[in-house]
């Protein structure tokens, strides 16, 4: 019930937030479309869970994989650095994604790191040029 709780509290903060969104475009979907999608999202996880929780239905839980967990919160914490150091969203990117797949288990780095910099480049272009949105801007992204 705990759990049920604090989804119901994050949906209630996420549509709270919302509301407080001052848009001028009127047009199409918008911005808001997202944080409504997420609130109702978490709201619906609320229910279920608070159900689930009603009837006594716990599903058993799974000892903590210690190092995955610490291969991908590494993995967002280079992210977080390298952006905040301006190494750009691309390599921040390869970095997170080369990072989790080693949290699941994969041990291929270098391949990794290349999947991870080609997935960076087609978001950074589509987020960037085609949606006109501001990433992070590093060495690699002033080439586009």
């Amino acid at each position: 019930m705990a759990l049920a709780g604090i989804l119901l509290a994050l949906a209630g903060v996420v549509l709270w937030d919302l509301n407080r969104l001052e848009l001028t475009s009127v047009y199409g979907l918008g911005p808001k479309a997202m944080p409504l999608v997420t609130g109702g999202a978490l709201a619906l996880l609320a229910i279920a869970n608070g159900v689930n929780a009603w009837r006594g239905i716990t599903p058993v839980r799974e000892p903590v994989d210690t190092p995955a967990l610490l291969w991908i919160l590494g993995g967002l914490a280079a992210l977080i650095v390298l952006v905040a150091s301006g190494a750009g969203f691309i390599p921040a990117t390869a970095v997170l994604f080369a990072a989790t797949a080693a949290g699941f288990g994969r041990r291929a780095l270098a391949t990794d790191l290349a999947i991870g910099a080609v997935l960076g480049i087609v978001t950074y272009l589509v987020f960037a040029k085609l949606l006109a949105l501001t990433l992070p801007v590093g060495p690699i992204e002033r080439l586009f």
